[in-house]
């Protein structure tokens, strides 16, 4: 059936009615309602915006860009600023090309990490946004920022593709890679070829919100302990590197000589957060059930009882991220 053409507002956003259908979701604890990307992953090892090992299908993506804007506020006051100053130090080290720096952002989405970080850094830049969907890509180009921390210009093409197929090549000239909730989706070996490709280009990574395993949430419950155990391991299925997705990444990218940061970047979730608070429990307890389906039974009270405090403003929810810069040498041996 062909899906209905969605309505573009001027700032590259969807409205919720005229985004096409993702998928429906099996009506089970966590299930329902569930905005496609919050929830589980259609199959181990996929994300909705980008595939991370070729399958030979050419299937829609399931991230619904609702989700991606739900998260994007939360995410963009997560990212950790103690990482800019050596990631500037860095950037402004490098030779100087004559059209300014150039970023690939991989698995970009709608295009948040570009909204974020373009606007934090000097100097003319050229945005290369990698992703497996081409109707997010499309929203990526339109809603991506224009002018850098000083005024400089800052351009941005796209080009759909698979993280697994980033070589040095492929990000030949790059002065920076990012990507955004994307290293806890990734295998080990996945891990090190994007640290490989990142070496091997000379360029730094800037690697932002990684599941780091823990949760808090206001008023300690007997079932919070098992639904997170639950969680994370849905998150490690396939081989999946889920919360240790940092520590892995570190001693990659690390053994490939890069100097290797990491801050927290904590969801910090409130009432004025509510409706991204929603759609995150029913992602985490659902996974947390298709993961243990034994939990279905109490796990249905026990999201009722969130949800029930979250409509009434009582909740309040820390979901642990962590960020990780990589200081790759320089292939030219510049500083």
């Amino acid at each position: 059936m062909t899906k209905p053409a969605a309505t573009t507002r001027q700032d590259g956003t969807v409205p919720a009615s005229t985004t096409r259908d993702a998928g429906t979701v099996p009506d089970r604890p966590g299930h329902r309602d569930v905005i496609p990307g919050a929830g589980p992953a259609p199959r181990p090892g996929e994300r909705a915006t980008l595939r991370l090992r070729d399958t030979g299908e050419d299937e829609p993506a399931r991230y619904a860009p609702e989700w991606l804007q739900l998260r994007e506020p939360a995410d963009a006051a997560a990212r950790s600023y103690d990482l800019l100053d050596p990631l500037r130090i860095r950037l402004a080290n490098l030779p100087r090309r004559a059209d300014g720096l150039v970023v690939h952002d991989v698995g970009c989405g709608t295009g948040s990490m570009g909204r974020w970080l373009a606007p934090r850094l000097d100097g003319a830049q050229h945005w290369v946004l990698h992703d497996r969907d081409p109707y997010l890509l499309h929203f990526a180009a339109v809603a991506s920022p224009r002018s850098a921390a000083d005024g400089s210009h800052v351009t941005v093409e796209t080009r759909r593709g698979d993280v697994a197929r980033l070589t040095p090549d492929v990000l030949g000239g790059a002065s920076l890679v990012t990507a955004s909730a994307l290293l806890d989706v990734l295998t080990r070996e996945e891990v090190a070829a994007l640290a490989a490709a990142c070496t091997g280009a000379g360029c730094p990574a800037l690697l932002t919100l990684s599941v780091a395993g823990r949760v808090e949430l206001t008023g300690p419950h007997p079932l919070d302990q098992e639904i997170a155990e639950a969680f994370n391991a849905h998150q490690r299925r396939g081989g999946l590197l889920g919360p240790d997705a940092v520590t892995v990444a570190a001693e990659v990218f690390a053994e490939h000589g890069a100097t290797v940061r990491i801050a927290p970047s904590p969801w910090r979730l409130g009432p004025g957060q509510a409706a991204l608070t929603e759609q995150w429990l029913r992602g985490w307890v659902g996974a947390a059930v298709e993961e243990r389906p034994e939990l279905a039974s109490r796990a249905d009270g026990y999201l009722t009882e969130r949800l029930e405090a979250c409509a009434a403003g009582e909740l309040r929810v820390v979901v642990h991220h962590r960020d990780l810069l990589a200081l790759c040498r320089p292939v030219d041996g510049a500083a």
